[in-house]
């Protein structure tokens, strides 16, 4: 027998283990005989302050409305809207189904997006608590605001908290009954850095990204119930292992890492063989190529062709070279924003992460810091540290997101992070727990913990609380993020539509025109960082409209159709823009002809499908005597109507050698 199998049989039943320090030495806290403490450092007392400290932090999100993604995933997607009825196809269908039949286009995106589990959640709450009329959207591509719309979002909001509230308890659980038994602070510190951390504001105050909560819940569940079973060897906890682990590739396809970090949580905590930890993530094994069969049944490969779209396929003007060099600083903005969650954007889409190249020294560092986790990460395995498992959390997430492997659809996201930052969170209270160690005098310690604590929890706490009110709603979240990334295409875009929403409610009458000129503003910058962006021309065309430029909002909406001719929502544009040249043009009628024919020439360039604009058109010609032009305006109109009694009676009138 191998000294590896000795020391595995005779640590077989422990679940956890003194944790080695930094140099490698035990470290493992002296008892404690006061009665206070021992209270305060109870699991109960201590999950009841991480509840209490979750509901203080993301209070305030719960009266938010709609925002970012939650049109499309939620309120516009047709299958959500009706309830129960509607799950058979959220779970046999892309995740952006509906979303890309009411834009008339195609699955864009590399892979699909099949991650049901969510989607079902909010079918079912609308179900529940939801009425159809949610589901009913304008001519403007707007959902009118009902008494039960709000009430549902509040609703929502409230379970989103819930959730991740539930997932910090769990691995509040999870790490302080396996993996830090000995040391119960540093499951309480990591549990309180990731709860606290603002970089999850996104996840919990944007309900589209329950997504992320649930994958993450359930993954640390299938840890919890991987461990019970080798510790109880009772059947129900690997049923009940392989069941988490499905809702968790359901919830998202982020939980396939469990592969190799389920054998090697057994190899660090259990210090079972590596052979003995691969055999017991095989019926895993079978679980994921299931759930791969089911996915690629529904979604196949996503999209086949390069998405034409920047925004979409952010590496689409970059050489080769600057493709590879800016996804590797991107994996840097990571790292900075986990260590500084300072300033939040809700977008880094083009052009807010500029090309860059491997001249630029911070790609370099990048790559310098990430091959040294890596080789860490390896090193400390092989001495069955838990450091280990914590940089191997944080870089198998971190490589899914990285579009180093596979192109995202987007160059980085808060969101992203979130399950990477567990990873963070152990390595950072490790390491709090090191620092602290050294400090001899018990005064002195409890001190500077309390008030280090106070200070950065305060931090905390104002920026997710400040940030939570910027994700009221699109219009406060895009202008706010506007002001953070102000290169951001999509943001400046969405921040114009939201100074045009602005500009339509009644209380804004008086700075009507102000709000406008700001839209005009962001979007005319929109268009300029990026060139086919066909929201911005439709928007920068409504701002024109809205001013009564119509010949500006024109000009915007045919460079919308150069680039977008299906567009759902150019049609109704054009639609409108020729209504109004056609108004004017009758208004001024025989007293003005030449300038009514020039009008009605523009409503039939805006609407050339509208018979009366033809049938006008020839009667101005018929006036100034263009006999021939007539006879083609009243051609046209019997073919788009071939019962226009008035364009009969003008063809009859022409002279006859014009007939």
């Amino acid at each position: 027998m191998s000294l590896e199998k000795k020391h595995s049989e005779k640590n077989k039943q422990e679940l956890s283990h003194p944790i080695p320090s930094l140099n490698g030495t035990a470290k493992v806290l002296e008892k404690d005989n006061n009665p206070l403490n021992a209270f305060i450092s109870s699991f109960k007392i201590q999950a009841l302050l991480l509840i209490l400290f979750g509901f203080v932090l993301y209070f305030n999100s719960f009266y938010n409305e709609y925002a970012l993604d939650d049109g499309i995933v939620i309120q516009k997607n047709e299958y959500v809207q009706q309830g129960i009825r509607g799950i058979p196809k959220i779970l046999g269908t892309d995740a952006y189904d509906s979303f890309y039949k009411q834009m008339n286009a195609k699955q864009q995106l590399s892979g699909g997006r099949y991650r049901p589990l969510s989607v079902v959640t909010f079918a079912l709450e609308q179900q529940l608590f939801g009425t159809k009329q949610s589901s009913r959207i304008t001519d403007n591509n707007e959902i009118p605001k009902t008494q039960a719309d709000e009430t549902l979002a509040f609703i929502r909001h409230i379970l989103n908290v819930l959730f991740y509230i539930l997932s910090v308890i769990i691995l509040f659980y999870f790490l302080r009954s396996f993996i830090f038994k000995e040391t119960p602070a540093i499951a309480f510190i990591t549990s309180l850095i990731f709860l606290i951390h603002p970089i999850h504001t996104e996840v919990v105050a944007n309900i589209k990204s329950r997504d992320e909560i649930l994958s993450f819940l359930f993954i640390i569940l299938t840890f919890i119930t991987v461990l019970q079973y080798q510790q109880s060897k009772q059947k129900k906890y690997i049923l009940y292992g392989l069941l988490s682990y499905f809702f968790a590739l359901l919830s998202k396809e982020y939980a396939i890492t469990l592969l190799v970090l389920i054998p090697m949580l057994l190899y660090i905590i259990r210090n079972n063989t590596l052979r003995e930890s691969i055999i017991a993530t095989i019926p895993f094994l079978v679980v994921a190529l299931l759930y791969l069969f089911i996915r690629f049944s529904i979604v196949g490969k996503g999209g086949n062709i390069e998405n034409p779209d920047v925004l979409n396929n952010p590496f689409k003007y970059a050489t080769t070279p600057e493709k590879w060099a800016t996804k590797v600083e991107v994996l840097s903005h990571y790292l900075r924003l986990l260590l500084y969650p300072h300033p939040l954007s809700s977008d880094y889409s083009y052009n807010t992460i500029p090309y860059t190249n491997f001249g630029n020294g911070w790609v370099w560092a990048s790559i310098v810091i990430h091959l040294s986790m890596i080789v860490a990460t390896i090193v400390l395995f092989l001495k069955r540290h838990i450091l280990s498992f914590a940089l191997a959390f944080y870089l198998f997430h971190l490589f899914l997101v990285s579009n180093l492997f596979m192109d995202l659809g987007a160059t980085m996201g808060e969101r992203l992070i979130y399950h990477s930052s567990l990873g963070f969170s152990i390595i950072l209270a490790l390491f709090l727990y090191w620092l602290f160690g050294y400090i001899k005098q018990p005064p002195i310690k409890k001190t500077i913990a309390i008030v280090s604590g106070l200070l950065i929890t305060g931090w905390c706490t104002a920026t997710i609380i400040k940030r939570n009110t910027q994700w009221k709603n699109d219009n406060s979240l895009f202008i706010a993020d506007a002001q953070t990334v102000p290169n951001s295409a999509l943001v400046n875009g969405n921040a114009g539509k939201a100074f045009i929403d602005m500009s339509e409610k009644p209380e804004n009458k008086a700075q009507e025109m102000e709000l406008l000129r700001k839209a005009i503003y962001h979007l005319n910058k929109s268009t300029t960082i990026h060139k086919e962006y066909v929201n911005g021309y439709l928007n920068i065309g409504v701002a024109y409209f809205k001013i009564k430029n119509y010949d500006k909002a024109r000009e915007n909406w045919e460079i919308a159709k150069h680039i977008y001719p299906n567009n759902p929502f150019l049609k109704r544009n054009l639609k409108l823009l020729g209504t109004v040249y056609y108004n004017d043009a009758m208004k001024m009628g025989r007293k003005q002809p030449y300038e009514a024919l020039k009008l009605l020439e523009k409503a039939i360039e805006a609407d050339p499908g509208n018979s009366d604009y033809w049938y006008n058109l020839g009667g101005v010609c018929y006036t100034i005597g263009d006999f021939e032009k007539a006879k083609n305006a009243w051609t046209k109109t019997l073919l788009l109507n071939p019962n226009h009694q008035d364009a009969k009676r003008g063809m009859a009138a022409l002279p006859i050698k014009t007939q």
